[in-house]
């Protein structure tokens, strides 16, 4: 057996960008520091995961799963089935591509996956963005052997704590602000008046879009620029407004210029942004979605506003409270301030690093 083979790493995650990109930040330290290591992941074809993995040059190897809805819909009837069948094609996988190391890293294909690695005597690494922790990984606790933890409040809710680490949530190595000047300069902006950037997710929130369109005047009048991302799905109906002041899009492609350019960030409370945010010291207010699992963006934005890194605006509260809170913090450069220092030192920029370590330790101690 060659040197190589010894080294097999599966990654499993995904559904979302939050799911999936704290698994590929692990690959490329794995990557980096063992390039013989071998690297798999397993996803769905039909989700992010199929569309990012394969163009990074990773293998990938897809599965039937699909989460079950909580809204009642024809497609959960297949659900224990399609649960079945992954399950079978996950050992097989497991069974063909033998890794020495699985990393779990959330959502529901990650189940399928990890239990196939664990059957074939893999050793076990989860990775738990959220404050409180998805089903699946809660799941899979008892067959990991570590689990690594983005906040301190997700202890709780484990039941063997010596497997529990808090690392904090893995983010890409390219992820760095540059030139603030430059970055507006990018995107027509002015380096004299103060940038609002607008994050309502790759999709778009809707409440979120609607108040900035109702707010741009009052805005206006402050001499706030903003950078706004709509979503796909919200762009035809805003990009009317766009101005020299105003940048409407879709999607936003470069976010390290984004974040750059931008005095004070509103966004949902997604755990990737948060993981962003926090390890650039970028001041925000968080909208968390009122439409997630088990309410766990509220969670993360909570654990972030206790200990004033954040503000936290409930969804419910956001046409009332938006524009006064915006304004508040956007001209007052000690609050600025005071949320990037504690921002930054809730930061783990060394996640996906330490996380690397351990899979590769686990892979040369077999």
């Amino acid at each position: 057996m060659s040197k190589s083979t010894s080294y097999r790493f599966l990654l499993a995650g995904g559904g979302t960008g939050g799911h999936l990109y704290p698994a590929v930040a692990v690959a490329e330290k794995i990557k980096l520091l063992l390039p013989e290591a071998e690297i798999l992941f397993i996803g769905t074809k039909s989700k992010i995961e199929g569309r990012v993995v394969p163009q990074l040059g990773y293998k990938f190897k897809s599965i039937w799963i699909k989460g079950f809805s909580r809204k009642l819909k024809p497609e959960n009837i297949l659900f224990p089935l399609k649960l079945v069948v992954s399950v079978i094609q996950s050992i097989i996988i497991n069974m063909i591509y033998r890794p020495k190391v699985s990393i779990g890293s959330g959502g529901y294909v990650s189940g399928p996956a990890i239990f196939g690695s664990s059957v074939m005597g893999a050793k076990i690494i989860l990775i738990e963005q959220n404050s409180y922790p998805g089903v699946t990984t809660r799941i899979l606790e008892r067959y990991a052997n570590e689990v690594h933890l983005s906040f301190e409040d997700s202890k709780k809710y484990f039941k063997d704590k010596e497997k529990l680490f808090l690392t904090g949530n893995p983010v890409r190595g390219s992820l760095t602000l540059s030139n603030k000047e430059e970055a507006l300069k990018s995107f027509g902006l002015s380096s004299t008046k103060k940038t609002l950037f607008i994050l309502g997710g790759s999709l778009g929130a809707g409440s979120i879009n609607k108040v900035i369109a109702d707010s741009l005047e009052p805005l206006s009048k402050k001499n706030i620029q903003i950078i706004w991302q709509t979503g796909e799905i919200y762009f035809e109906k805003y990009k009317s407004f766009l101005s020299d002041n105003v940048k409407v899009m879709a999607f936003v492609e470069k976010m390290n210029l984004a974040y750059s350019a931008c005095d004070l960030l509103l966004a949902r409370a997604g755990a990737t942004t948060l993981a962003e945010i926090l390890t650039l010291g970028i001041p925000s207010i968080l909208v968390p979605s009122p439409n997630v699992a088990e309410n766990h963006q509220y969670f993360n934005a909570k654990s972030l506003s206790d200990k004033n890194a954040a503000l936290l605006i409930e969804d419910k509260n956001l046409k009332n409270e938006f524009t006064g809170k915006v304004l508040s913090l956007i001209l007052d450069e000690n609050k600025l301030n005071e949320l990037k220092k504690n921002s930054r030192q809730l930061s783990k920029p060394d996640a996906a690093e330490i996380i690397a370590k351990r899979a590769i330790k686990f892979a040369t101690e077999l």
